[in-house]
């Protein structure tokens, strides 16, 4: 009966295309509709399964479950165990759709987590944000320097032949990054999305993670694309960044007039600011950043108020339960955690999580407390940015694709990924939040039927 089932689906969802030279079949745009509709369910599905398991048993958000969740779709759990099944229901040549849908999703989750942004709240803590970001930086790279000269003498980890300063590079942006898109929905689930703290963190993370792209672009104009995708890239991102800033509120402005003045936001109002939305996103991505920055930083200066709140209650939805799901499933399709098959390499592994955890939550809680921030609030933001989540995953399957790392290494930074991500919630609530919530400083925790709605 199992055989019949799988002889069947795999009729359903073979390849009906003519035949092509390279290839004995092609995908036709009908083969494309039928995985795209089916992938889809089963991702939202199991984003709300996971989600809600990790919500009731482990006290995880929303977000780590479904950063879970897409791992579980890939080949390290439905792979390893039904290949056929996972190789049918998610078939290599359906990967660029989902990467396409992966995209606007976090782009659009991104530009809607700019518009809560509060530019007052980092006034008054621009000097926190400044050193949590600055040491956030220098300390994963210092500590890379430290770790890859010893990582470098075990065959596979790292691509033969390559320097001792493209690889130091490599691991420090890998350990600077903080998970920009997981940060966010773990703000907006904990209840900060409209204090200092989290506006702080948001911040220091943003910067973090815009400095590891950029040093990425160097590790890979030193690989044979050239240095003109260092320049472009980092160029090309601060120019834009610097546009936006200065010119974009302004622009923008009568935007959220026309809405006051309707009392609602009419389809050319919201047409027009998704065609901003994307524009901005296309330039950040063409140069080499990543998408998600000019969707944040063109939120950042969206007018308020009633334009705000409308367009949170039009596209949020079906941003969040749609289409963002895609982009952890798309990151889970690439992760592989059974590469780690050896003591030296669980060792190791565990030496390249404990060093980044001391070189990114160490250094944040210590640049808090120099910037002024009392004890918890420091720990607190460093419970925070030592979250990785899934931006870690696109930046070193980047290195796996490119030829910088081998999979085992890769297998060492997912795992760094996904404990540091796991850690966040549970270690923010301990070290800040229950006392913030017992005091009044912050709300209640939201509830499962409040905040996360079937």
């Amino acid at each position: 009966m199992e055989f019949d089932l799988l002889a069947m689906l795999g009729d359903v969802f073979a390849k009906h295309g003519a035949a092509a030279p390279a290839v004995a079949q092609t995908y036709t745009p009908g083969d494309f509709s039928v995985h795209f509709f089916l992938q889809l369910g089963l991702i939202m599905l199991a984003c709300r399964v996971v989600g809600w398991a990790g919500r009731k048993f482990l006290g995880q958000p929303q977000v780590v479950g479904e950063m879970i969740a897409g791992v579980i779709l890939g080949p390290s759990l439905l792979g390893l165990f039904w290949p056929e099944l996972q190789a049918t229901l998610f078939p290599k040549e359906m990967r660029s759709v989902l990467y396409t849908g992966a995209q606007l999703g976090v782009g659009l989750y991104m530009f809607l987590v700019g518009t809560t942004l509060r530019l007052d709240h980092f006034a008054t803590k621009a000097k926190s944000a400044i050193g949590v970001s600055i040491s956030g930086i220098a300390a994963p790279f210092f500590i890379a320097f430290l770790i890859t000269p010893l990582l470098l003498t075990v065959p596979g980890l790292f691509a033969e032949g390559i320097s001792a300063t493209n690889a130091t590079l490599f691991m420090g942006a890998c350990i600077a990054l903080t998970a920009f898109p997981m940060l966010a929905r773990i703000i907006n689930e904990q209840g900060l999305a409209n204090t200092s703290l989290g506006t702080l963190t948001l911040t220091a993370g943003a910067f973090d993670d815009a400095a590891s792209w950029c040093v990425l672009a160097l590790v890979l104009a030193a690989f044979g694309a050239g240095p003109g995708v260092a320049v472009l890239a980092i160029g090309g991102g601060v120019l834009w960044a610097a546009f936006v800033m200065l010119f974009g509120r302004k622009l923008l402005a009568p935007l959220g007039r026309m809405v006051e003045r309707e009392g609602h936001m009419s389809h050319t109002v919201l047409s027009l600011t998704l065609i901003a939305f994307c524009t901005s996103a296309f330039i950040m991505d063409a140069v080499g950043i990543h998408a998600i920055f000019g969707g944040f930083i063109l939120g950042a200066v969206m007018p308020r108020g009633l334009f705000a709140a409308e367009l949170k209650k039009k596209i949020e939805p079906l941003t969040v339960i749609l289409l963002l799901p895609m982009f952890f499933t798309y990151s889970g399709l690439n992760t592989r955690l059974d590469m780690i098959n050896s003591v030296e390499l669980l060792l190791i592994a565990t030496g390249v999580l404990v060093a980044s955890v001391l070189a990114k939550f160490g250094a944040c809680y210590l640049a808090a407390r120099m910037a002024g921030e009392d004890n918890r609030t420091a720990l607190g933001i460093g419970a925070l940015m030592n979250s990785r989540g899934l931006m870690e995953l696109i930046i070193i399957n980047i290195g796996l694709q490119k030829g910088i790392i081998g999979p085992a290494l890769f297998s060492m930074l997912v795992l760094m990924a996904v404990v540091t991500t796991m850690m966040a919630t549970p270690l923010f609530e301990l070290v800040y939040g229950r006392q913030a919530r017992a005091s009044g400083e912050l709300g209640a925790l939201p509830g499962s039927a409040a905040s996360h709605p079937a």
